[in-house]
């Protein structure tokens, strides 16, 4: 049986245009998505920024010129974005990393940015905050406390879920933003023995741990995404958002096999396919 599901695009949509940046968001809207993926840091100076990696990457980002003459930091890829400045991250091109449509010239927006232009359109946010096991509690708890603000700031608390594979966002949200969705990432390399990733759970059992510390929502990469751990997810009324999904067949048998939502780098792929494929 083929169940719909959420369409959420991945970052925008980052294999139609540039990740994390403006273009890619109203494309996104165009397509029509469901939900916005997106991921933020804070900047040296406060300011909540999208940015996928915690260090800038030269595989999406590309350096400019510095942010004023004979700046020490820069050249400023490889650095974290919590050193950097807005006006340093600014100079960055962004616009870079998606071969189907560069679009140079492209900066690394605000989240204060993206909402202004997502809060009119009614479309929900995923918002995935960017920490960490090394960040402390107290950068975590302002980290998300920025977020939260940002986000009540433009009305869009009530449509807005936050993400995190470092739980503590979640178990921070659940005590002090509960209006906002909780959604517990999971992968591989998170749910090891060893864990310092979910805030003192066992990864024993990570469904139910998502589950015992307020998660409102289940996500984990495709590659661990089974019928059995949907089934269970399912059992304790836990969406489940499996991610990152880019080809008919994978969309397909996790339709099949009853998901709740798909994020994908491919809107586009994934809406066609359930054109084709009504669900039942």
């Amino acid at each position: 049986m083929i169940s719909s599901v959420e369409v959420h695009g991945h970052r925008g949509a980052r294999g139609l245009r540039p990740e994390n940046t403006l273009p890619g968001f109203v494309h996104a809207l165009d397509l029509g998505v469901d939900v916005i993926e997106l991921d933020v840091g804070l900047s040296s100076d406060g300011v909540v920024v999208l940015s996928h990696d915690q260090v800038l990457s030269p595989a999406v980002l590309a350096d400019t010129g510095p942010a004023w003459p004979g700046d020490p930091a820069y050249p400023y890829l490889g650095r974290p974005v919590r050193e950097l400045s807005l006006a340093q991250l600014r100079t960055l091109d962004a616009g870079l990393s998606c071969e189907a449509a560069p679009m140079p010239g492209t900066r690394i927006p605000t989240l204060a940015e993206a909402c202004a232009l997502l809060a009119p359109t009614g479309v929900r946010l995923s918002v995935e905050l960017k920490t960490d096991p090394s960040w402390t509690d107290e950068e975590v708890e302002l980290l998300t406390a920025s977020v939260a603000a940002v986000l009540k700031a433009f009305g869009c608390t009530g449509r807005s879920q936050l993400l995190a594979f470092d739980w503590r966002v979640l178990t921070e949200a659940r005590r002090h933003y509960p209006d906002l969705g909780r959604v517990a990432l999971m992968e591989r390399k998170t749910l090891t023995r060893e864990t310092a990733w979910l805030a003192g759970h066992s990864p024993t059992d990570p469904v139910a741990a998502a589950l015992a510390l307020g998660a409102t929502a289940v996500s984990p990469e495709h590659e661990i995404t089974t019928p059995t751990l949907i089934a269970q997810a399912h059992s304790l009324a836990l969406p489940i958002i499996v991610w990152t999904v880019n080809t008919p067949e994978d969309m397909t048998r996790f339709m099949t096999q009853g998901v709740d939502a798909i994020v994908t780098d491919y809107p586009d792929v994934l809406q066609t396919l359930q054109a084709r494929t009504p669900a039942v």
